[in-house]
């Protein structure tokens, strides 16, 4: 069964680093009409984030009953962990008469479009692989086991990049914000889209960088 929508739900994707979770939360920060959807998550949780507000962080067992009992509108495994929206997340979203962000990767993107087929959809690129590795190890939240496993996974998510209406390059992060900004209010975007032959490098750089 859809679920009703709402004129404008957005959904962000991106590699893992490439800043679409800062570009989220400026987005609601600036643009309080739209509420981020808060994800439920086996990971565990890095030293800096609160329950609730970054993820729901729950054990596998109670994770694995969710998804027996359907309360997942999307859930899927990224970087060796369980990730999910419930219905119940998107439910209170629409209770506060706002329009949900889905921070989510191609997975759920393509769960969610299921069941919005009207929400609009855009995927943060960074500017070449080696600044996405950068930005990874900038972190210091990593293992080297974590670290690797999300570089490998970047060339299967830009892969993916054909799901969305909209490329955005995270090169500065101003500009890229005036871009989403633009894009989630329904004006035209502050510049040129990349073009395929700028997604196809990364995939190159990716798949190069996981080989090494």
């Amino acid at each position: 069964m859809k679920l009703r929508t709402r004129p404008t739900l957005l959904i962000v994707s991106s590699p893992s680093g490439a800043g679409k979770t800062t570009l989220c939360r400026r987005l609601v920060a600036l643009q309080p009409q739209f509420a981020l959807s808060v994800s439920h998550t086996t990971r565990p949780p890095r030293p800096s984030e609160l329950e609730g507000r970054e993820y729901y962080f729950v054990g596998d067992r109670t994770f694995e009953s969710m998804v027996e009992t359907h309360q997942f509108l999307e859930w899927a495994n990224v970087h060796q962990h369980r990730y999910g929206t419930s219905r119940d997340e998107v439910v209170r979203i629409f209770a506060s008469n706002k329009s949900p962000l889905f921070d989510v990767d191609y997975q759920g993107t393509r769960s969610i479009l299921h069941h919005y087929d009207k929400a609009i959809s855009v995927f943060i690129l960074p500017p070449s692989i080696g600044e996405l590795a950068r930005r990874l190890r900038a972190r210091r939240t990593e293992s080297e086991e974590a670290f690797r496993t999300r570089v490998g996974n970047a060339a299967r998510e830009l892969e993916n990049y054909g799901l969305y209406q909209h490329l955005i390059v995270n090169d500065d992060l101003d500009r890229a914000y005036a871009d989403l900004e633009a894009i989630a209010l329904g004006k035209e975007s502050v510049r040129p889209e990349p073009t395929l032959l700028d997604v196809e490098r990364l995939i190159g750089e990716a798949k190069s960088l996981a080989g090494a």
